[in-house]
């Protein structure tokens, strides 16, 4: 792609059949997420703004010698590539999860590999999540698309065929007037929620190294983060496996169709899902993995990314 390919490389061998592209999926927000693509070789190309700076870090599986090459680019190179581990689900240790449900012990069957990676970096997850607070997927990510345009910066690297941008840093992010973020289709209530963050973002990065409970209370104790926000942060930053997105507009009847053939509440998803514990949020992706899909009727939103077959919804705070 022109000069300046050379980037930093390592070489990295999973131990187990590690999908780099499924990993990842997890992290994108939609298929025109300008901080995440995919080549037309498969290679997964990622914008990062990592403490040491802005990065570009590009993901190849050479699956036949059991191996992921990752290349990176700028400041933070170093960062993403000691990272990359992490990001591919290295860090999710799925031992001692038992199947207590035939459709979850059929959705582990079909993707046993399945893993939840670990991105490490709180606002990346966190912008994206709160602007998804109570609107569609295609609406969240066309103001996500939109944000990260106007207002990031292109990607360090060989990325101007792939026009991949990194996220506007938090300080110019809380000084976007009112007015632009309503152009960019944010409302006033969430606008409030993502500029608060970006205030006390530097406390906020420094919780990757906390327990998800610490995490979660923390995280929680912003206005308008909640249960919702927290647990689709944690699943993405932390690799949570027991972050379980509550309050989402279709996960609790996806689990229910799955597991009993109809619709439930959050309430009896949390009882159904509690014998998980440590890993509830597994179990429930699994279980839609692996039972009957809900029949299509009534208001239709996107679908959660970090279910391992469906897109994205996003809904309460």
């Amino acid at each position: 792609m022109g000069a300046g390919t050379q980037g930093r490389t390592r070489e990295w061998r999973p131990h187990w059949p590690c999908a780099p592209g499924a990993v990842l999926a997890q992290q994108r927000r939609g298929a025109g997420d300008p901080t995440q693509r995919t080549d037309l070789h498969g290679r997964v190309w990622r914008a990062i703004r990592t403490p040491d700076g802005p990065a570009t870090l590009r993901v190849e599986s050479r699956a036949a010698d059991g191996v992921v090459v990752g290349t990176a680019w700028g400041a933070g190179a170093s960062w993403a590539l000691d990272t990359m581990p992490s990001l591919l689900g290295a860090d999710d240790d799925p031992a001692g999860f038992e199947p207590r449900h035939p459709a979850v012990a059929e959705g582990w069957r079909r993707q046993p590999h399945w893993r939840l990676g670990a991105s490490r970096r709180v606002m990346e997850s966190l912008v994206p999540s709160i602007l998804e607070q109570k609107v569609t997927g295609k609406q969240a990510f066309g103001s996500f698309r939109q944000l990260v345009l106007r207002h990031g910066e292109p990607a360090p690297g060989p990325v101007a065929e792939l026009r991949l941008h990194v996220q506007p840093e938090p300080a110019v992010l809380a000084r976007i007037p009112s007015w632009e973020w309503l152009q960019l289709g944010v409302d006033p209530a969430r606008s409030r929620t993502l500029v608060t963050a970006c205030r006390v973002a530097a406390s906020l990065e420094r919780l990757v190294d906390a327990p998800p409970e610490e995490f979660d209370r923390r995280l929680r104790s912003l206005p308008g983060v909640g249960v919702w926000t927290s647990a689709e942060v944690r699943q993405r930053v932390l690799g949570d496996p027991d972050a379980v997105s509550f309050g989402d507009y279709h996960l609790a009847n996806w689990v229910g169709w799955a597991l009993y053939g109809h619709d439930i509440t959050d309430e009896e998803m949390a009882e159904a899902l509690e014998p998980y514990r440590p890993q509830r949020g597994r179990a429930a992706a699994m279980a839609c993995a692996g039972g009957r899909t809900r029949p299509r009727r009534g208001p239709r939103m996107s679908v959660p990314t970090h279910l391992p077959t469906r897109g994205t919804t996003r809904r309460t705070s």
